[in-house]
């Protein structure tokens, strides 16, 4: 396809031009609106204040139901899960980690339905069926029961991350993400904070016709599938389709992110050569590698957090209310890091390589510090999970710096496939002898964050060098007008396509 005549700034733009190069999602955008409507500073942050106030609550309070239902599973060990269905040997380990299996197979398909199918109708059908997998736990009666359960529940929520990391991109520009995906998962730590609160709650209701385990999962299972049917009337499938916007604000909220130039508008369409484009990317693999290291000591926390917990000699509900802290932890790190990267200029990988670090102290404080220093071995655990501070700047990663849409919903399944191998291999190493102390699964997590931090360098040296790369050949990239840059966002055209991108670090 030959390259399109570029009009000059103050030429009126060829709409029509414009149109034949949008794909099917894109011509919900007016584009002579996008082009010619008059916008003023107040204006935009008015849109900016909508969007905040509509989007963020919407996607953090989904990310909140997502990890109290991954926490249930170790809750529920709590609650006699493992007696009750007569689980031996590894077949918890397994139980635990057959959810990430689930998550894994999904993340492929995932991948092309996000680009083929409504974003938000999608996300919502997706929350919607894993509240009733979530439902169904309650009706386990054997291990075979409960890995069955597992590993839908995972498929069910296989979507969402990647899903919220491509609707931030929709609608925030590349400086505003950080601050957004941080925002969304605030849901994450709340949910470890709310989540013991809720299974105290629980532990504390006595009744003879149902085992408080099944009391857990069928409540949550209610709230989520409620929730579902939620963001099938309220989360918009992209910016022209937002119900809270008007028809000036979407244009608006359009044009605000032209300058991304990262794909947001080319849906409707699954590019075969995007998704090769991602698989010979270098930064597809370093984000690949970080993610499945340190998701080594994700599966062992996750899943064996309330057992560590009473090893450390706290009694069993008293146990649900000391994994509160850990979520303090989260949020404390969370915004400090995603505030200062936020802030200062190409600062989000060394904030990641921060948290990690962080979190490998937390490590080490649990395997070395003395059984009797109970107050010691809980600050370890707290600070060992704070590398999940992470995810959002991981994610913002991906919406910032991989363009074009098939391009970047494949790097998110990989990274995603990359997150559910970490997370079936981590709780193995948590061996049934060494219970509650398992040292080898500490020891596998200490090594899997530091090759964490390892990758996160190849992947900071990488963006420096690609970027002056560019600079020789191309030279420092010009401001482009809003024809142009409209041009770019409907290009079809990944990052290492558009000679003007250049990577944020």
């Amino acid at each position: 396809m030959e390259k399109q005549q570029v009009p000059s700034e103050g030429t009126k733009p060829d709409l029509e031009m414009l149109k034949l190069d949008a794909t099917s999602a894109a011509r919900d955008v007016d584009f002579g609106q996008v082009l010619e409507v008059e916008t003023t500073p107040e204006m935009e942050r008015k849109v900016l204040r909508k969007l905040d106030f509509f989007l963020i609550p919407l996607m953090g309070g989904c990310y909140m139901l997502q990890y109290i239902d991954k926490l249930a599973i170790s809750q529920a060990t709590l609650f006699n899960l493992r007696e009750d269905l007569s689980l031996v040997g590894d077949q918890y380990n397994w139980a635990s980690a057959i959810f990430y299996f689930g998550y894994f197979g999904w993340s492929w398909p995932s991948s092309y339905l996000v680009v083929r199918l409504p974003l938000g109708k999608y996300l919502s059908g997706a929350v919607f069926i894993w509240g009733g997998c979530l439902l169904v736990h309650a009706a386990c009666k054997n291990w075979g029961g409960l890995m069955a359960a597992r590993f839908f529940l995972g498929v069910g929520e296989a979507s969402i991350a990647p899903g919220f990391a491509l609707i931030t991109g929709m609608f925030y520009t590349r400086a505003e993400q950080p601050a957004r995906q941080a925002a969304w998962f605030f849901g994450n730590s709340i949910a470890v904070l709310l989540g013991g609160l809720i299974a105290y709650g629980i532990g504390n209701i006595h009744v003879t016709s149902i085992a408080q385990w099944q009391l857990l999962f069928l409540i949550l299972g209610a709230v989520t599938s409620a929730y579902g049917i939620l963001l099938f009337f309220t989360l918009p499938d992209s910016p022209a389709k937002a119900i809270f916007l008007n028809r000036n604000e979407r244009a608006i909220a359009v044009q605000r992110t032209l300058k991304n130039k990262t794909g947001v508008l080319d849906t409707g369409k699954f590019r075969w050569g995007q998704v090769l484009m991602a698989i010979k990317d270098l930064q597809t693999w370093f984000l690949v590698l970080y993610t499945l290291c340190v998701n080594f000591c994700n599966g062992g926390i996750t899943s064996f957090s309330a057992i560590i917990i009473t090893g450390f000699g706290f009694p069993r509900l008293e146990a649900l209310l000391i994994q509160m802290p850990i979520g303090g932890a989260q949020l404390v790190f969370l915004l400090l890091t995603t505030g200062f990267a936020s802030v200062v200029p190409k600062s989000r990988i060394l904030m990641m390589m921060v948290n990690t670090l962080v979190s490998m102290v937390g490590m080490i404080l649990i395997w070395k510090v003395d059984d009797d220093n109970r107050a010691g071995k809980m600050t370890g655990l707290c600070l060992g999970s704070v590398f999940a501070a992470n995810i959002p700047l991981s994610l913002s990663l991906i919406s910032s710096n991989v363009a074009g849409f098939t391009k970047k919903s494949t790097v998110s399944a990989l990274m995603f496939a990359a997150y559910c191998i970490g997370n079936i291999a981590g709780p193995q190493f948590f061996i049934p002898s060494e219970e509650p102390a398992y040292p080898t699964g500490i020891k596998a997590a200490m090594a899997g964050l530091a090759f964490g931090v390892f990758f996160l360098a190849c992947l900071y040296v990488f963006y420096v060098w690609e970027n002056r790369r560019r600079d020789r050949l191309y030279g420092s990239p010009r401001e482009l007008t809003e024809t142009e840059e409209l041009q770019d966002e409907l290009s079809n055209k990944t990052d290492h396509e558009i000679e003007s991108f250049r990577y944020l670090l």
